[in-house]
């Protein structure tokens, strides 16, 4: 995730300072990914340092706002309009640990696989709950937030598919290694040299 485009795009709507980035962040996205504030300092002051933002004036409480750029405003239009590249995945947790299970002695994969399902079905109930309990149809922060929402339910019902997928390809390699045919026992009398 990119907080420095994020950021740059909520103070294409207007100054703000540190702490109202914040808020606006992790209420259209629905606090899924939550920014500390110390973060939030430290992307603005880069931000300033490339150019992209600049301070504007105290507001009535004593906070130092940040604007955007012109340089910032191209930054944001080429974010929106290049597409996530995904030439170098991201980490998956799951996959590393499962990668990691089928080549360890003694780990049970297969209760390695359900208990992740058994969780990441848990999740999707929550996912669709928080969807049905909530206005997500709407227009601003409720349809941003219901966009979070729908990304969350498709990424845990591909989980749920992939683990499927696993579960199915540990099966069959298991069959394989039972049908696989002995290897041949190796003669234990010295070969006679001619």
């Amino acid at each position: 995730m990119s907080v420095k485009q994020a950021l740059l795009a909520l103070l294409e709507q207007g100054p703000r300072y540190g702490y109202q980035l914040r808020a606006e962040f992790e209420q259209r996205t629905g606090s899924t990914w939550p920014l500390n504030v110390g973060q939030v300092y430290t992307t603005l002051t880069r931000l300033e340092r490339d150019g992209l933002v600049e301070e504007g004036e105290q507001d009535g409480e004593g906070h130092v706002t940040y604007r955007i750029t012109e340089a910032g405003r191209a930054e944001v239009a080429t974010w929106f309009t290049t597409p996530v590249a995904r030439t170098q995945p991201p980490r998956d947790e799951l996959a590393i640990k499962l990668a990691l299970a089928v080549t360890m002695p003694g780990v049970d994969v297969g209760t390695v696989i359900q208990q992740q399902r058994s969780a990441t079905i848990a999740a999707l109930q929550d996912y669709t709950r928080l969807k049905r309990d909530t206005g997500t149809g709407g227009g601003g922060a409720d349809l941003a937030w219901g966009l979070v929402l729908d990304s969350l339910v498709f990424a845990a019902e591909a989980e749920v598919r992939w683990l499927d997928h696993c579960e199915a390809r540990l099966r069959r390699a298991a069959i394989e290694r039972e049908n696989a045919p002995a290897a041949p026992a190796r003669s234990q009398k010295p070969e006679v040299a001619r």
